[in-house]
């Protein structure tokens, strides 16, 4: 049997929170943690990493709570955090992750010629600073389309949830930011 949650007034229970009112964060973790989750998963389908995240946001919510400053909308200022500390997060395991990658490529190349390394170097820093340049020809908004799907393999309906833009739009941000970068580097390739 569904119950119907209850509705608070977050601004003044939030205010109360910030306050040191430990029913408050109470109400505000009760009323919020469940949909957070919902909204995380958006973001990332791992969900050790949500509850991780989740945990992590309402202890430092309890242990700021005299430095927070008023919202008018609570909701939305905790799936803001959520999303930060997610995306924080992810890209902290990904530059372990790329670490761990280069340590092993090291090693194995080892066995490999001075001059081959050497010349696998150069060819890697070119094609790094080719991307980072087409990368700098998007706007803010086609970067972060790029970088949440291709860097942190989101699919179009997670990219939509993070960014509150509808689906196709995703689309378009992407397809548009593809065609500016084929563009860059053709241009490139004729000068």
């Amino acid at each position: 049997m569904l119950t119907k949650k209850a509705v608070i007034d977050e601004v003044q229970v939030w205010d109360q929170f910030r306050l040191g009112d430990q029913q408050a964060f109470t109400t505000l973790y009760q009323h919020f943690v469940q949909p957070l989750y919902a909204y995380s998963l958006g973001v990332t389908n791992d969900k050790e990493l949500i509850k991780d995240c989740l945990h992590d946001l309402f202890v430092e919510l309890w242990k700021n709570h005299a430095t927070l400053g008023p919202t008018t909308s609570v909701k939305f200022y905790l799936m803001a955090s959520i999303k930060r500390k997610i995306i924080r997060n992810m890209e902290t395991s990904m530059k372990h992750f790329n670490h761990h990658v280069n340590y092993m490529k090291d090693y194995i190349e080892e066995e490999m010629s001075q001059e081959s390394l050497l010349i696998k170097y150069e060819e890697e820093l070119v094609a790094n600073k080719e991307l980072t340049n087409c990368m700098n020809l998007l706007s803010k908004r086609q970067r972060e389309a790029i970088s949440l799907r291709f860097f942190h393999n989101m699919d179009t309906d997670q990219i939509s949830n993070s960014m509150r833009i509808n689906p196709q739009s995703v689309y378009n941000l992407i397809f548009g930011a593809l065609r500016v970068m084929k563009d860059g580097m053709q241009m490139k390739a004729l000068a």
